[in-house]
């Protein structure tokens, strides 16, 4: 009797095909299937030729080379093709087996599809997957949440393919369930939108304001990426920076300033919008991305609109230290906003969260890991019930001592009229985070005033409302109160 596979996998276009390679690699067989069948044959001709890898060409024949209980892990684009295959799949399938979604599947899929295949008798699981082509081959981040009783036959795949620390730790656990693991997988993506934005920022001010060559650009990225920024994405500005085109120039000028997206930063802002959480950061990054996809628009008001041309005046260095203080500042931020949005979510939800385990999870194999992400693993090591991440004591000082140097760098950029959306978003989060008193009296008393929304006064206890006749003529009937 031949071998049973220990998984199956569907879809084998590049995170496929990485991840089948990978998971062959740590000593398991894996059965593979794609909808376009000639790709299974090419794969078994090509990259996994003469490896345990079991070529099927039907839905029916993928199902029956696996081990019990069957593990089947879709890697389809999100959406239909997800739901399609899971019909197909339950029609096959056997009480205990296990769906695996591994694709960026919005978590409201996630909850709603993990309900349904519980309903027949069977397991699944959402999962997170991050790092790319590269992370898929030598080892992702995986973030898996769905039915628990599905983990312990999953777990020592996941576990042995996931990146590790430097102690060994895999970069893998179980978040939670339901959607769970598909909801940190898109605060991971919304935080990666952030952090882009903002080194793109970074980038602008040298590039316009400063003046800096791409080769003195990519110095700093270099230097920068031995200390505290040291991470994937700085480390890869670096290496664009320095790459030339075939004529000797920088690549990365000859490329339209235009962003795509593919919805999960989208996603993450309208969550935090659903939730009431200020995700003022991230949501200015997917915005940053719109107004550069509306690169015909720009093109036409650079022509019509006049504004500041950039001249810097002062120390190159000493704004350049600034800058990276700010960057350091408003990825604190960003991070502390992220955090927020999983809390208020685990409320919602009832998920229970492991804050520094996620950190550890984002330590390798993901598109923001990052030296920083061990300093969240300790903040919440050492008090796991905390609210926020700017009042621990490590990025309190950090923010502390940065926010000099961050005010000049968006005052600066202010004053020259270049955009900083992100630095400026994550400052004024800061500032109003820190402020005992904000002007939202008079905003509700603006409410009350149109339309008898009614507030509470500082003089009197929470929860108790009032109303006001403004005008002499309004009555004393007010609206009721709520928060949506």
């Amino acid at each position: 009797m031949n071998q049973k596979a220990d998984i199956g996998l569907i879809g084998l276009a590049v995170m496929g095909e990485n991840l089948v390679l990978n998971m062959e690699s740590k000593g398991f067989t894996v059965a593979v299937f794609n909808r376009t069948v000639e790709r299974v044959d090419h794969f078994l001709a090509g990259r996994a030729k003469g490896k345990k890898i079991i070529g099927t060409h039907s839905l029916e024949e993928l199902v029956a080379s696996l081990s019990k209980p069957r593990k089947v892990m879709l890697m389809v684009k999100a959406g239909n093709p997800v739901d399609e295959f899971i019909e197909k799949l339950i029609l096959l399938l056997e009480p205990g087996d296990i769906i695996i979604d591994g694709g960026n599947s919005h978590y409201g899929d996630t909850n709603r599809r993990t309900r349904y295949v519980e309903s027949k008798g069977l397991l699944y699981i959402g999962t997170g997957v991050s790092g790319g082509e590269e992370g898929a081959l030598k080892g992702p981040s995986i973030m898996p949440g769905g039915s628990p009783a599905a983990w312990p036959h999953v777990k020592p795949i996941f576990q042995a393919i996931a990146a590790k620390v430097a102690d060994g730790t895999p970069c893998c656990d179980w978040v939670g369930e339901n959607g769970a693991g598909h909801f940190v997988k898109m605060v991971h993506n919304g935080i990666e939108y952030g952090d882009m934005q903002l080194i793109c920022e970074a980038y602008h001010l040298m590039r316009d304001l400063l003046g800096m060559t791409y080769d003195e650009m990519h110095e700093v990225f270099k230097k920068w990426n031995t200390g505290e920024l040291e991470s994937y994405l700085i480390e890869i500005t670096r290496d664009i920076l320095a790459f030339r085109d075939e004529d000797g120039t920088p690549i990365v000028e000859k490329i339209l300033d235009a962003a795509g997206q593919k919805g999960t930063g989208k996603w993450t802002g309208i969550t935090a919008l659903d939730l009431g959480v200020p995700l003022t950061l991230i949501a200015e990054s997917v915005f940053a991305r719109i107004i550069s996809s509306r690169k015909e628009e720009r093109m036409e008001a650079a022509r019509l609109i006049k504004g500041p041309v950039p001249r810097f005046s002062g120390s190159r260095e000493a704004f350049i230290d600034m800058l990276e203080k700010a960057l350091f500042a408003s990825k604190i931020v960003s991070y502390a906003q992220g955090y927020l949005l999983m809390r208020e979510a685990a409320r919602e939800f009832g998920w229970k969260l492991n804050y520094g385990g996620i950190a550890l999870m984002w330590r390798g194999g993901c598109i923001i890991r990052s030296a920083f992400l061990g300093k969240i693993k300790e903040a919440f090591d050492a008090n796991p019930d905390l609210q926020n991440l700017l009042l621990d004591p490590f990025f309190k000082t950090k923010l502390e001592a940065a926010q000099e140097g961050w005010r000049v760098v968006v005052s600066e950029a202010v004053k020259n009229g270049i955009p900083v959306p992100a630095f400026s978003s994550a400052l004024s989060y800061f500032d109003a985070f820190r402020s005992e008193k904000l002007p939202a009296n008079l905003l509700q008393a603006q409410r009350d005033y149109f339309g008898a929304h009614m507030y509470e006064r500082i003089d009197k206890p929470r929860g108790e409302f009032f109303h006001t006749n403004w005008t002499g003529q309004g009555g004393e009937t007010a609206s009721s109160t709520y928060t949506v």
